[in-house]
């Protein structure tokens, strides 16, 4: 009867079942197929890929990009010699575009699943005990499981508005429109609503952002921060800053909100985008059940493995603490399956670089002067601006600078922070010097091409602990 029952337990239908098929979840069911794992994933949407894929970084990098286009045909290319009479835009081509790489890419995973014999099963998971769960009325038992349920959009306190993606938008609605808002107020000064500002204000829109904080960006260096809003401003963007909103009163066809803390008592405009960030989104799993902690924002509480109270029980990405980021989802799911595996591995949480894609771009890793002072750390700070950049200067392309933080002693980079053209890219270099525990000096004493961006941060690096040379 006993080895029945041991038979009974035994019998697993996968190895590994991972809950999501967002960036963690689809990596990590990828990798652990590649470990030799039967892995199955689990999506309740139609596509894969999850937010981040669908309705968010890559259709906003889309829209971003097309005006972007827009704005450079429209005020830059004449600086070129090339003069464009009667442009205009086209919203429905815009968003076809945008649409053709969300369908290529999330095509792109469900190739790369066939590839690896990843399990596709779509559904919504709920756990029934530490082995068994139930997707859409069908019984799967796994010997693992990870967590991958990512976030949602985060709404303002009080209820008072409703995200309807008509007059109230969320993120997904603010990629829909398929008109320009004469008005659009943004609530929230982070990632999504300076880049979504960033795109209809290109396309004539008046754009209001209102933020609680006294700074825009976040947790970005304050430096970086105060450019950014500057040249933002430039361009048309508006900013209500140490500002609340409390309330709203619904119109016909707009939306009055009612502040409190700035120097305006309220703002209206057609369209209101909440962009006040994310939380994790972990509903109808059950995992409560399981007697699985969660912390005051709802994420699930996980060891330095990522392992749940239950070991064989991992979570990753947006619904466990740290930065909502595709990127760093990702590199805890290729952990996870190692850990699985009996691997090594390990996530480096000092070296994950965050970008703002607006224009500039902004970029980031490791510490900011302010993150320096508060814990007093001693540095040493190396500074170069774009415009003594000879590439940036050809190509008209000059605003910004890229900034270095540096220990005086051994002179290992602490952080590094680029505002300017291409900084997206040009982040890498940085974080890979930081990973292999680089100092300024050996950055500055690599070659780098010539004329290109990346000498900017060559001479920041030079600036560190010595003197640029071109500035």
């Amino acid at each position: 009867m006993l080895k029945s029952l041991a038979r009974r337990f035994s019998s697993f239908d996968y190895d590994v079942a991972v809950i999501g098929a967002g960036p963690g979840g689809y990596v990590a069911a990828i990798k652990a197929a590649q470990l030799g794992l039967k892995t199955a994933c689990i999506e309740k949407r139609p596509t894969l890929g999850g937010t981040c894929l669908n309705v968010g970084c890559i259709p906003a990098k889309a829209l971003l990009n097309s005006t972007h286009k827009y704005m450079e045909a429209q005020k830059d290319f004449a600086k070129h010699g090339v003069i464009i009479e009667g442009l205009k835009y086209d919203i429905p081509t815009m968003l076809k575009s945008k649409q053709k790489a969300v369908d290529g890419l999330t095509k792109g995973v469900e190739g790369l699943f066939k590839k690896n014999k990843v399990t596709h099963i779509p559904g919504t998971a709920k756990f029934r005990d530490e082995h068994e769960i139930d997707v859409s009325g069908t019984r799967i038992k796994a010997k693992n499981f990870i967590i991958a349920t990512g976030s949602e959009p985060a709404n303002v306190p009080g209820g008072f508005l409703k995200i309807d993606e008509k007059t109230i938008l969320s993120n997904k609605g603010a990629m829909e429109l398929v008109e320009v808002p004469k008005k659009l107020v943004v609530i929230g000064a982070g990632v999504i609503g300076l880049e979504l500002g960033s795109v209809w204000s290109r396309l004539g829109a008046e754009v209001v952002i209102v933020e609680f904080m006294n700074k825009i960006a976040g947790g970005t260096d304050l430096e970086v921060s105060t450019t950014l809003q500057r040249l933002l401003e430039k361009q048309g963007l508006k900013f209500m800053l140490s500002t609340k909103v409390v309330g709203a009163e619904m119109g016909n066809n707009s939306v009055k909100l009612k502040l409190e803390g700035g120097k305006a008592e309220s703002v209206e405009g057609d369209k209101v985008l909440i962009a006040i960030g994310r939380k994790a989104f972990t509903e109808g799993l059950d995992v409560e059940m399981l007697g699985i902690p969660k912390d005051k924002q709802g994420r699930i509480e996980v060891n330095r493995y990522l392992q749940t109270k239950h070991s064989h029980i991992y979570a990753i990405g947006d619904c466990i603490k740290g930065p909502m980021l595709a990127h760093k989802a990702e590199e805890e799911g290729v952990f996870v399956a190692e850990h699985i595996a009996g691997n090594l591995g390990h996530v480096n949480y000092d070296v994950i670089p965050s970008v703002i894609y607006t224009h500039p771009e902004v970029a980031s890793v490791g510490k900011t002067e302010e993150n320096l002072k508060e814990l007093n750390i001693p540095y040493n700070k190396g500074f170069f601006p774009f415009v003594a950049n000879s590439r940036a200067r050809a190509n008209h392309d000059s605003d910004g600078f890229v900034k270095v933080l540096t220990d005086p002693k051994t002179d290992r980079l602490l952080g590094c922070h680029f505002i300017g053209p291409n900084a997206g890219e040009l982040i890498m270099e940085a974080a890979l010097a930081m990973e292999y525990k680089a100092a300024s000096e050996d950055v500055a004493r690599t070659t780098h091409a010539h004329p290109g961006f990346s000498e900017a941060f060559k001479e920041a690096c030079l600036a560190a602990h010595s003197k640029a040379i071109h500035f």
